[in-house]
C-alpha cells in the first residue's frame, strides 16, 4: 500500500513536468527526495498508511526549515504544494 501511494504521488510530480513553473519544478524535486526517504524509513514501521506518509514528510520539511534549509518563500511554497499532492492521492 505504501509503495503504491509512493507511486502515486511520484506520478503526479511527472505530470507536472511539462507545464510546471520554475518554482513548481524546484519545490516537486525538494519534495521527492523528502518522499523516498520518508518512505523507505516507513517500510520498516508498521503504519504504512497515507497519513504515516503525510506525517513523516511533514516532519522532515519541518526538520529542514529548521535548518535553514528553505527560504521562508519557499517553506510556503514547498509546504503548499506537498499538502496539494498529498490530497490529489489521497483521493485516487
Amino acid at each position: 500500500m505504501i509503495a503504491d501511494f509512493e507511486a502515486s504521488i511520484l506520478a503526479l510530480i511527472d505530470d507536472m513536468v511539462e507545464h510546471a513553473s520554475d518554482d513548481e519544478l524546484f519545490a516537486s524535486g525538494y519534495l521527492r527526495g523528502h518522499l523516498t526517504l520518508a518512505v523507505a524509513e516507513l517500510e520498516h514501521g508498521e503504519d504504512h498508511s497515507p497519513d504515516a506518509v503525510y506525517a513523516t514528510v511533514a516532519g522532515s520539511l519541518e526538520k529542514a526549515i529548521g535548518a535553514g534549509e528553505l527560504s521562508p518563500p519557499d517553506q510556503a511554497l514547498v509546504l503548499d504544494m506537498w499538502d496539494r499532492l498529498f490530497q490529489k492521492a489521497k483521493a485516487q
